[in-house]
């Protein structure tokens, strides 16, 4: 008798996530859940510190309008956290500082009505101002695209294969934050990069008991354990005679941002003063908020497969957007200096913990408000040293990364089509912005520099961002190349999302995305 095999079969298709322990719908217990939302608050801290660093530094503010300005940020990063979450997509996404506006908001602090100003103090509030102006505009585009459901219409026409592109890339396209800053200290990011990769994929599956813990927590455990490990080169002297870029690196003391910080500080809108507004500089912030949601979209379709709910209804998708163009008026009103955006390291976050739950993200929002108004103890969170933020991003970038290429399983990978489309958009995303990036660094300009500064800012900003680049080729090569051909709808994997094109076309989507407080008769979704 001949031996018997078991037939292979492939892995079947998921439109929903499995393996995720709490979906959107399905809270963790309130001590669990109240750990996370700490947990993603510390997580959000990085690109806030970052940003606030890049920016100060330019403007020429001091420590008191840093902490001043890490403050607001984080307080209207809370306030447009909750709203996206109650009010927008409801996916569990939170609203952090978007890499995209640095140009732009640049372009303004170098401007001469900004740079001629002599004292630091004023040239600082000046800039501010004009920031805020420009910041306002910008938030227009994306309140007219959400709320007039232009977007949603894009959004239609957005096949698994385009998503691919768009997802993988919004993980993948901001390596430069992840191993090059960990490693401006190396002997503390590759020992969290380690120690993370250790505690949250060997340790689970080595214990029966109390797996929980580094299932769940293993970043909390990775950030204290390194931190301390910091703090103990610090007081050894490890940094004393270091020159000054390693020891702001390095160091663990950060005791200029801690003293410069208010005790109690709640931020309001137009504390830097009345905005001023200029057409050119607006417009370019404009683009800058076009390149930034479609970046926020990427990470927004990662966020849904890791909270184990459907694909986004268009109309969803565009009733997201508009709060999210909301969320950059209260940034413009406030002054944050940087317009909003979701999170990509709070959904790659998700993957690691597999816990989609919106509860979580509402916590996480509220420690953002408490945090933000306690000046000195949210001080204290944010000296946590960049590297060691960005081993963690070498961590939760990858996960978002994933959730892009996940979805080739709805498409046709054997498929020439589909290898062309997916391997040029990715190369050239990944290409474009690369070059543009170090042609401003020899140059110290971007390709584009013609006598009109607002229209090298949009050119610089678009095809600096390989989430831009990459996703519009391929959404253009999937919607011309062969696009009418029935054997080619299959292989782009479009009968698998058509249900979802409408609101009403399929159950899941009112039990995922209706409004709460009833308020969805007031605003139907279509």
């Amino acid at each position: 008798m001949g031996c018997k095999h078991d037939e292979l079969k492939p892995f079947a298709v998921e439109e929903q996530l499995p393996g995720v322990d709490y979906c959107i719908n399905s809270p963790p217990p309130w001590r669990e859940a109240i750990l996370l939302g700490f947990q993603n608050y510390v997580v959000s801290l990085g690109t806030i510190v970052l940003v606030a660093n890049i920016l100060v530094r330019q403007i020429g503010g001091r420590q008191e309008e840093k902490a001043k300005l890490i403050q607001t940020m984080v307080f209207v990063s809370g306030i447009n956290t909750l709203l996206q979450v109650n009010f927008g997509t409801r996916l569990p996404v939170v609203i952090g500082r978007s890499q995209t506006f640095i140009l732009p908001t640049l372009s303004i602090i170098f401007s001469q009505r900004c740079s001629d100003i002599l004292d630091p103090h004023e040239r600082f509030i000046h800039s501010m101002r004009a920031i805020q102006g420009a910041l306002i505009i910008a938030s227009s585009l994306q309140i007219s695209f959400g709320f007039l459901g232009i977007w949603g219409v894009v959004v239609r026409y957005l096949s698994p294969l385009a998503a691919v592109t768009l997802v993988t890339l919004a993980g993948l396209g901001r390596f430069y934050v992840g191993f090059p800053v960990a490693a401006k200290c190396v002997e503390i990011g590759l020992p969290a990069i380690v120690l993370l990769v250790f505690l949250s994929q060997y340790v689970p599956s080595a214990l029966n008991r109390r797996r929980v813990i580094f299932d769940r927590f293993a970043l909390t455990i990775t950030v204290v354990i390194v931190w301390v490990y910091a703090f103990f080169l610090t007081v050894a002297g490890a940094y004393k005679h270091a020159k000054p870029s390693t020891q702001f690196s390095c160091r663990a003391d950060r005791a200029d941002l801690i003293g410069a910080s208010p005790w109690i500080r709640v931020p309001y809108p137009l504390q830097w003063g009345r905005p001023t507004f200029n057409a050119g500089e607006g417009f370019a912030m404009m683009v800058a908020s076009l390149v930034a949601l479609v970046e926020s979209t990427g990470s927004q379709i990662a966020a849904q497969r890791f909270a184990s709910s459907t694909p986004v209804p268009p109309s969803v998708f565009s009733r997201g957007v508009g709060w999210q163009g909301i969320g950059i008026l209260l940034d413009g009103l406030f002054g944050t200096a940087n317009g909003s955006t979701v999170s990509v390291e709070n959904a790659g976050l998700l993957g690691l913990t597999k816990v989609g739950s919106r509860r979580a993200i509402e916590i996480s929002a509220c420690f953002m408000l408490f945090f933000s108004v306690l000046g000195k103890f949210g001080a204290i969170l944010a000296s946590i040293p960049l590297p060691i933020f960005a081993s963690l991003y070498c961590i939760l970038f990858p996960y978002v990364a994933s959730a892009g290429v996940g979805l080739l399983q709805f498409c046709s990978v054997n498929s020439f089509r589909t290898k062309f489309i997916l391997g040029f958009s990715l190369f050239l995303g990944t290409s474009v912005a690369q070059y543009f990036r170090e042609y401003s660094l020899v140059a110290g300009h971007g390709p584009a520099n013609t006598g009109s500064r607002a229209f090298n800012d949009i050119v610089n900003v678009v095809f600096s961002s390989p989430v831009m680049v990459g996703s519009v080729v391929a959404y253009s090569l999937d919607s011309i190349v062969m696009r009418g051909d029935a054997q080619v709808q299959r292989e782009r994997g479009w009968q698998w999302w058509e249900k979802f094109r409408t609101f009403d076309g399929d159950c899941r989507s009112a039990e995922f995305y209706s409004l709460p407080y009833n308020l969805s008769k007031y605003f139907p979704s279509y």
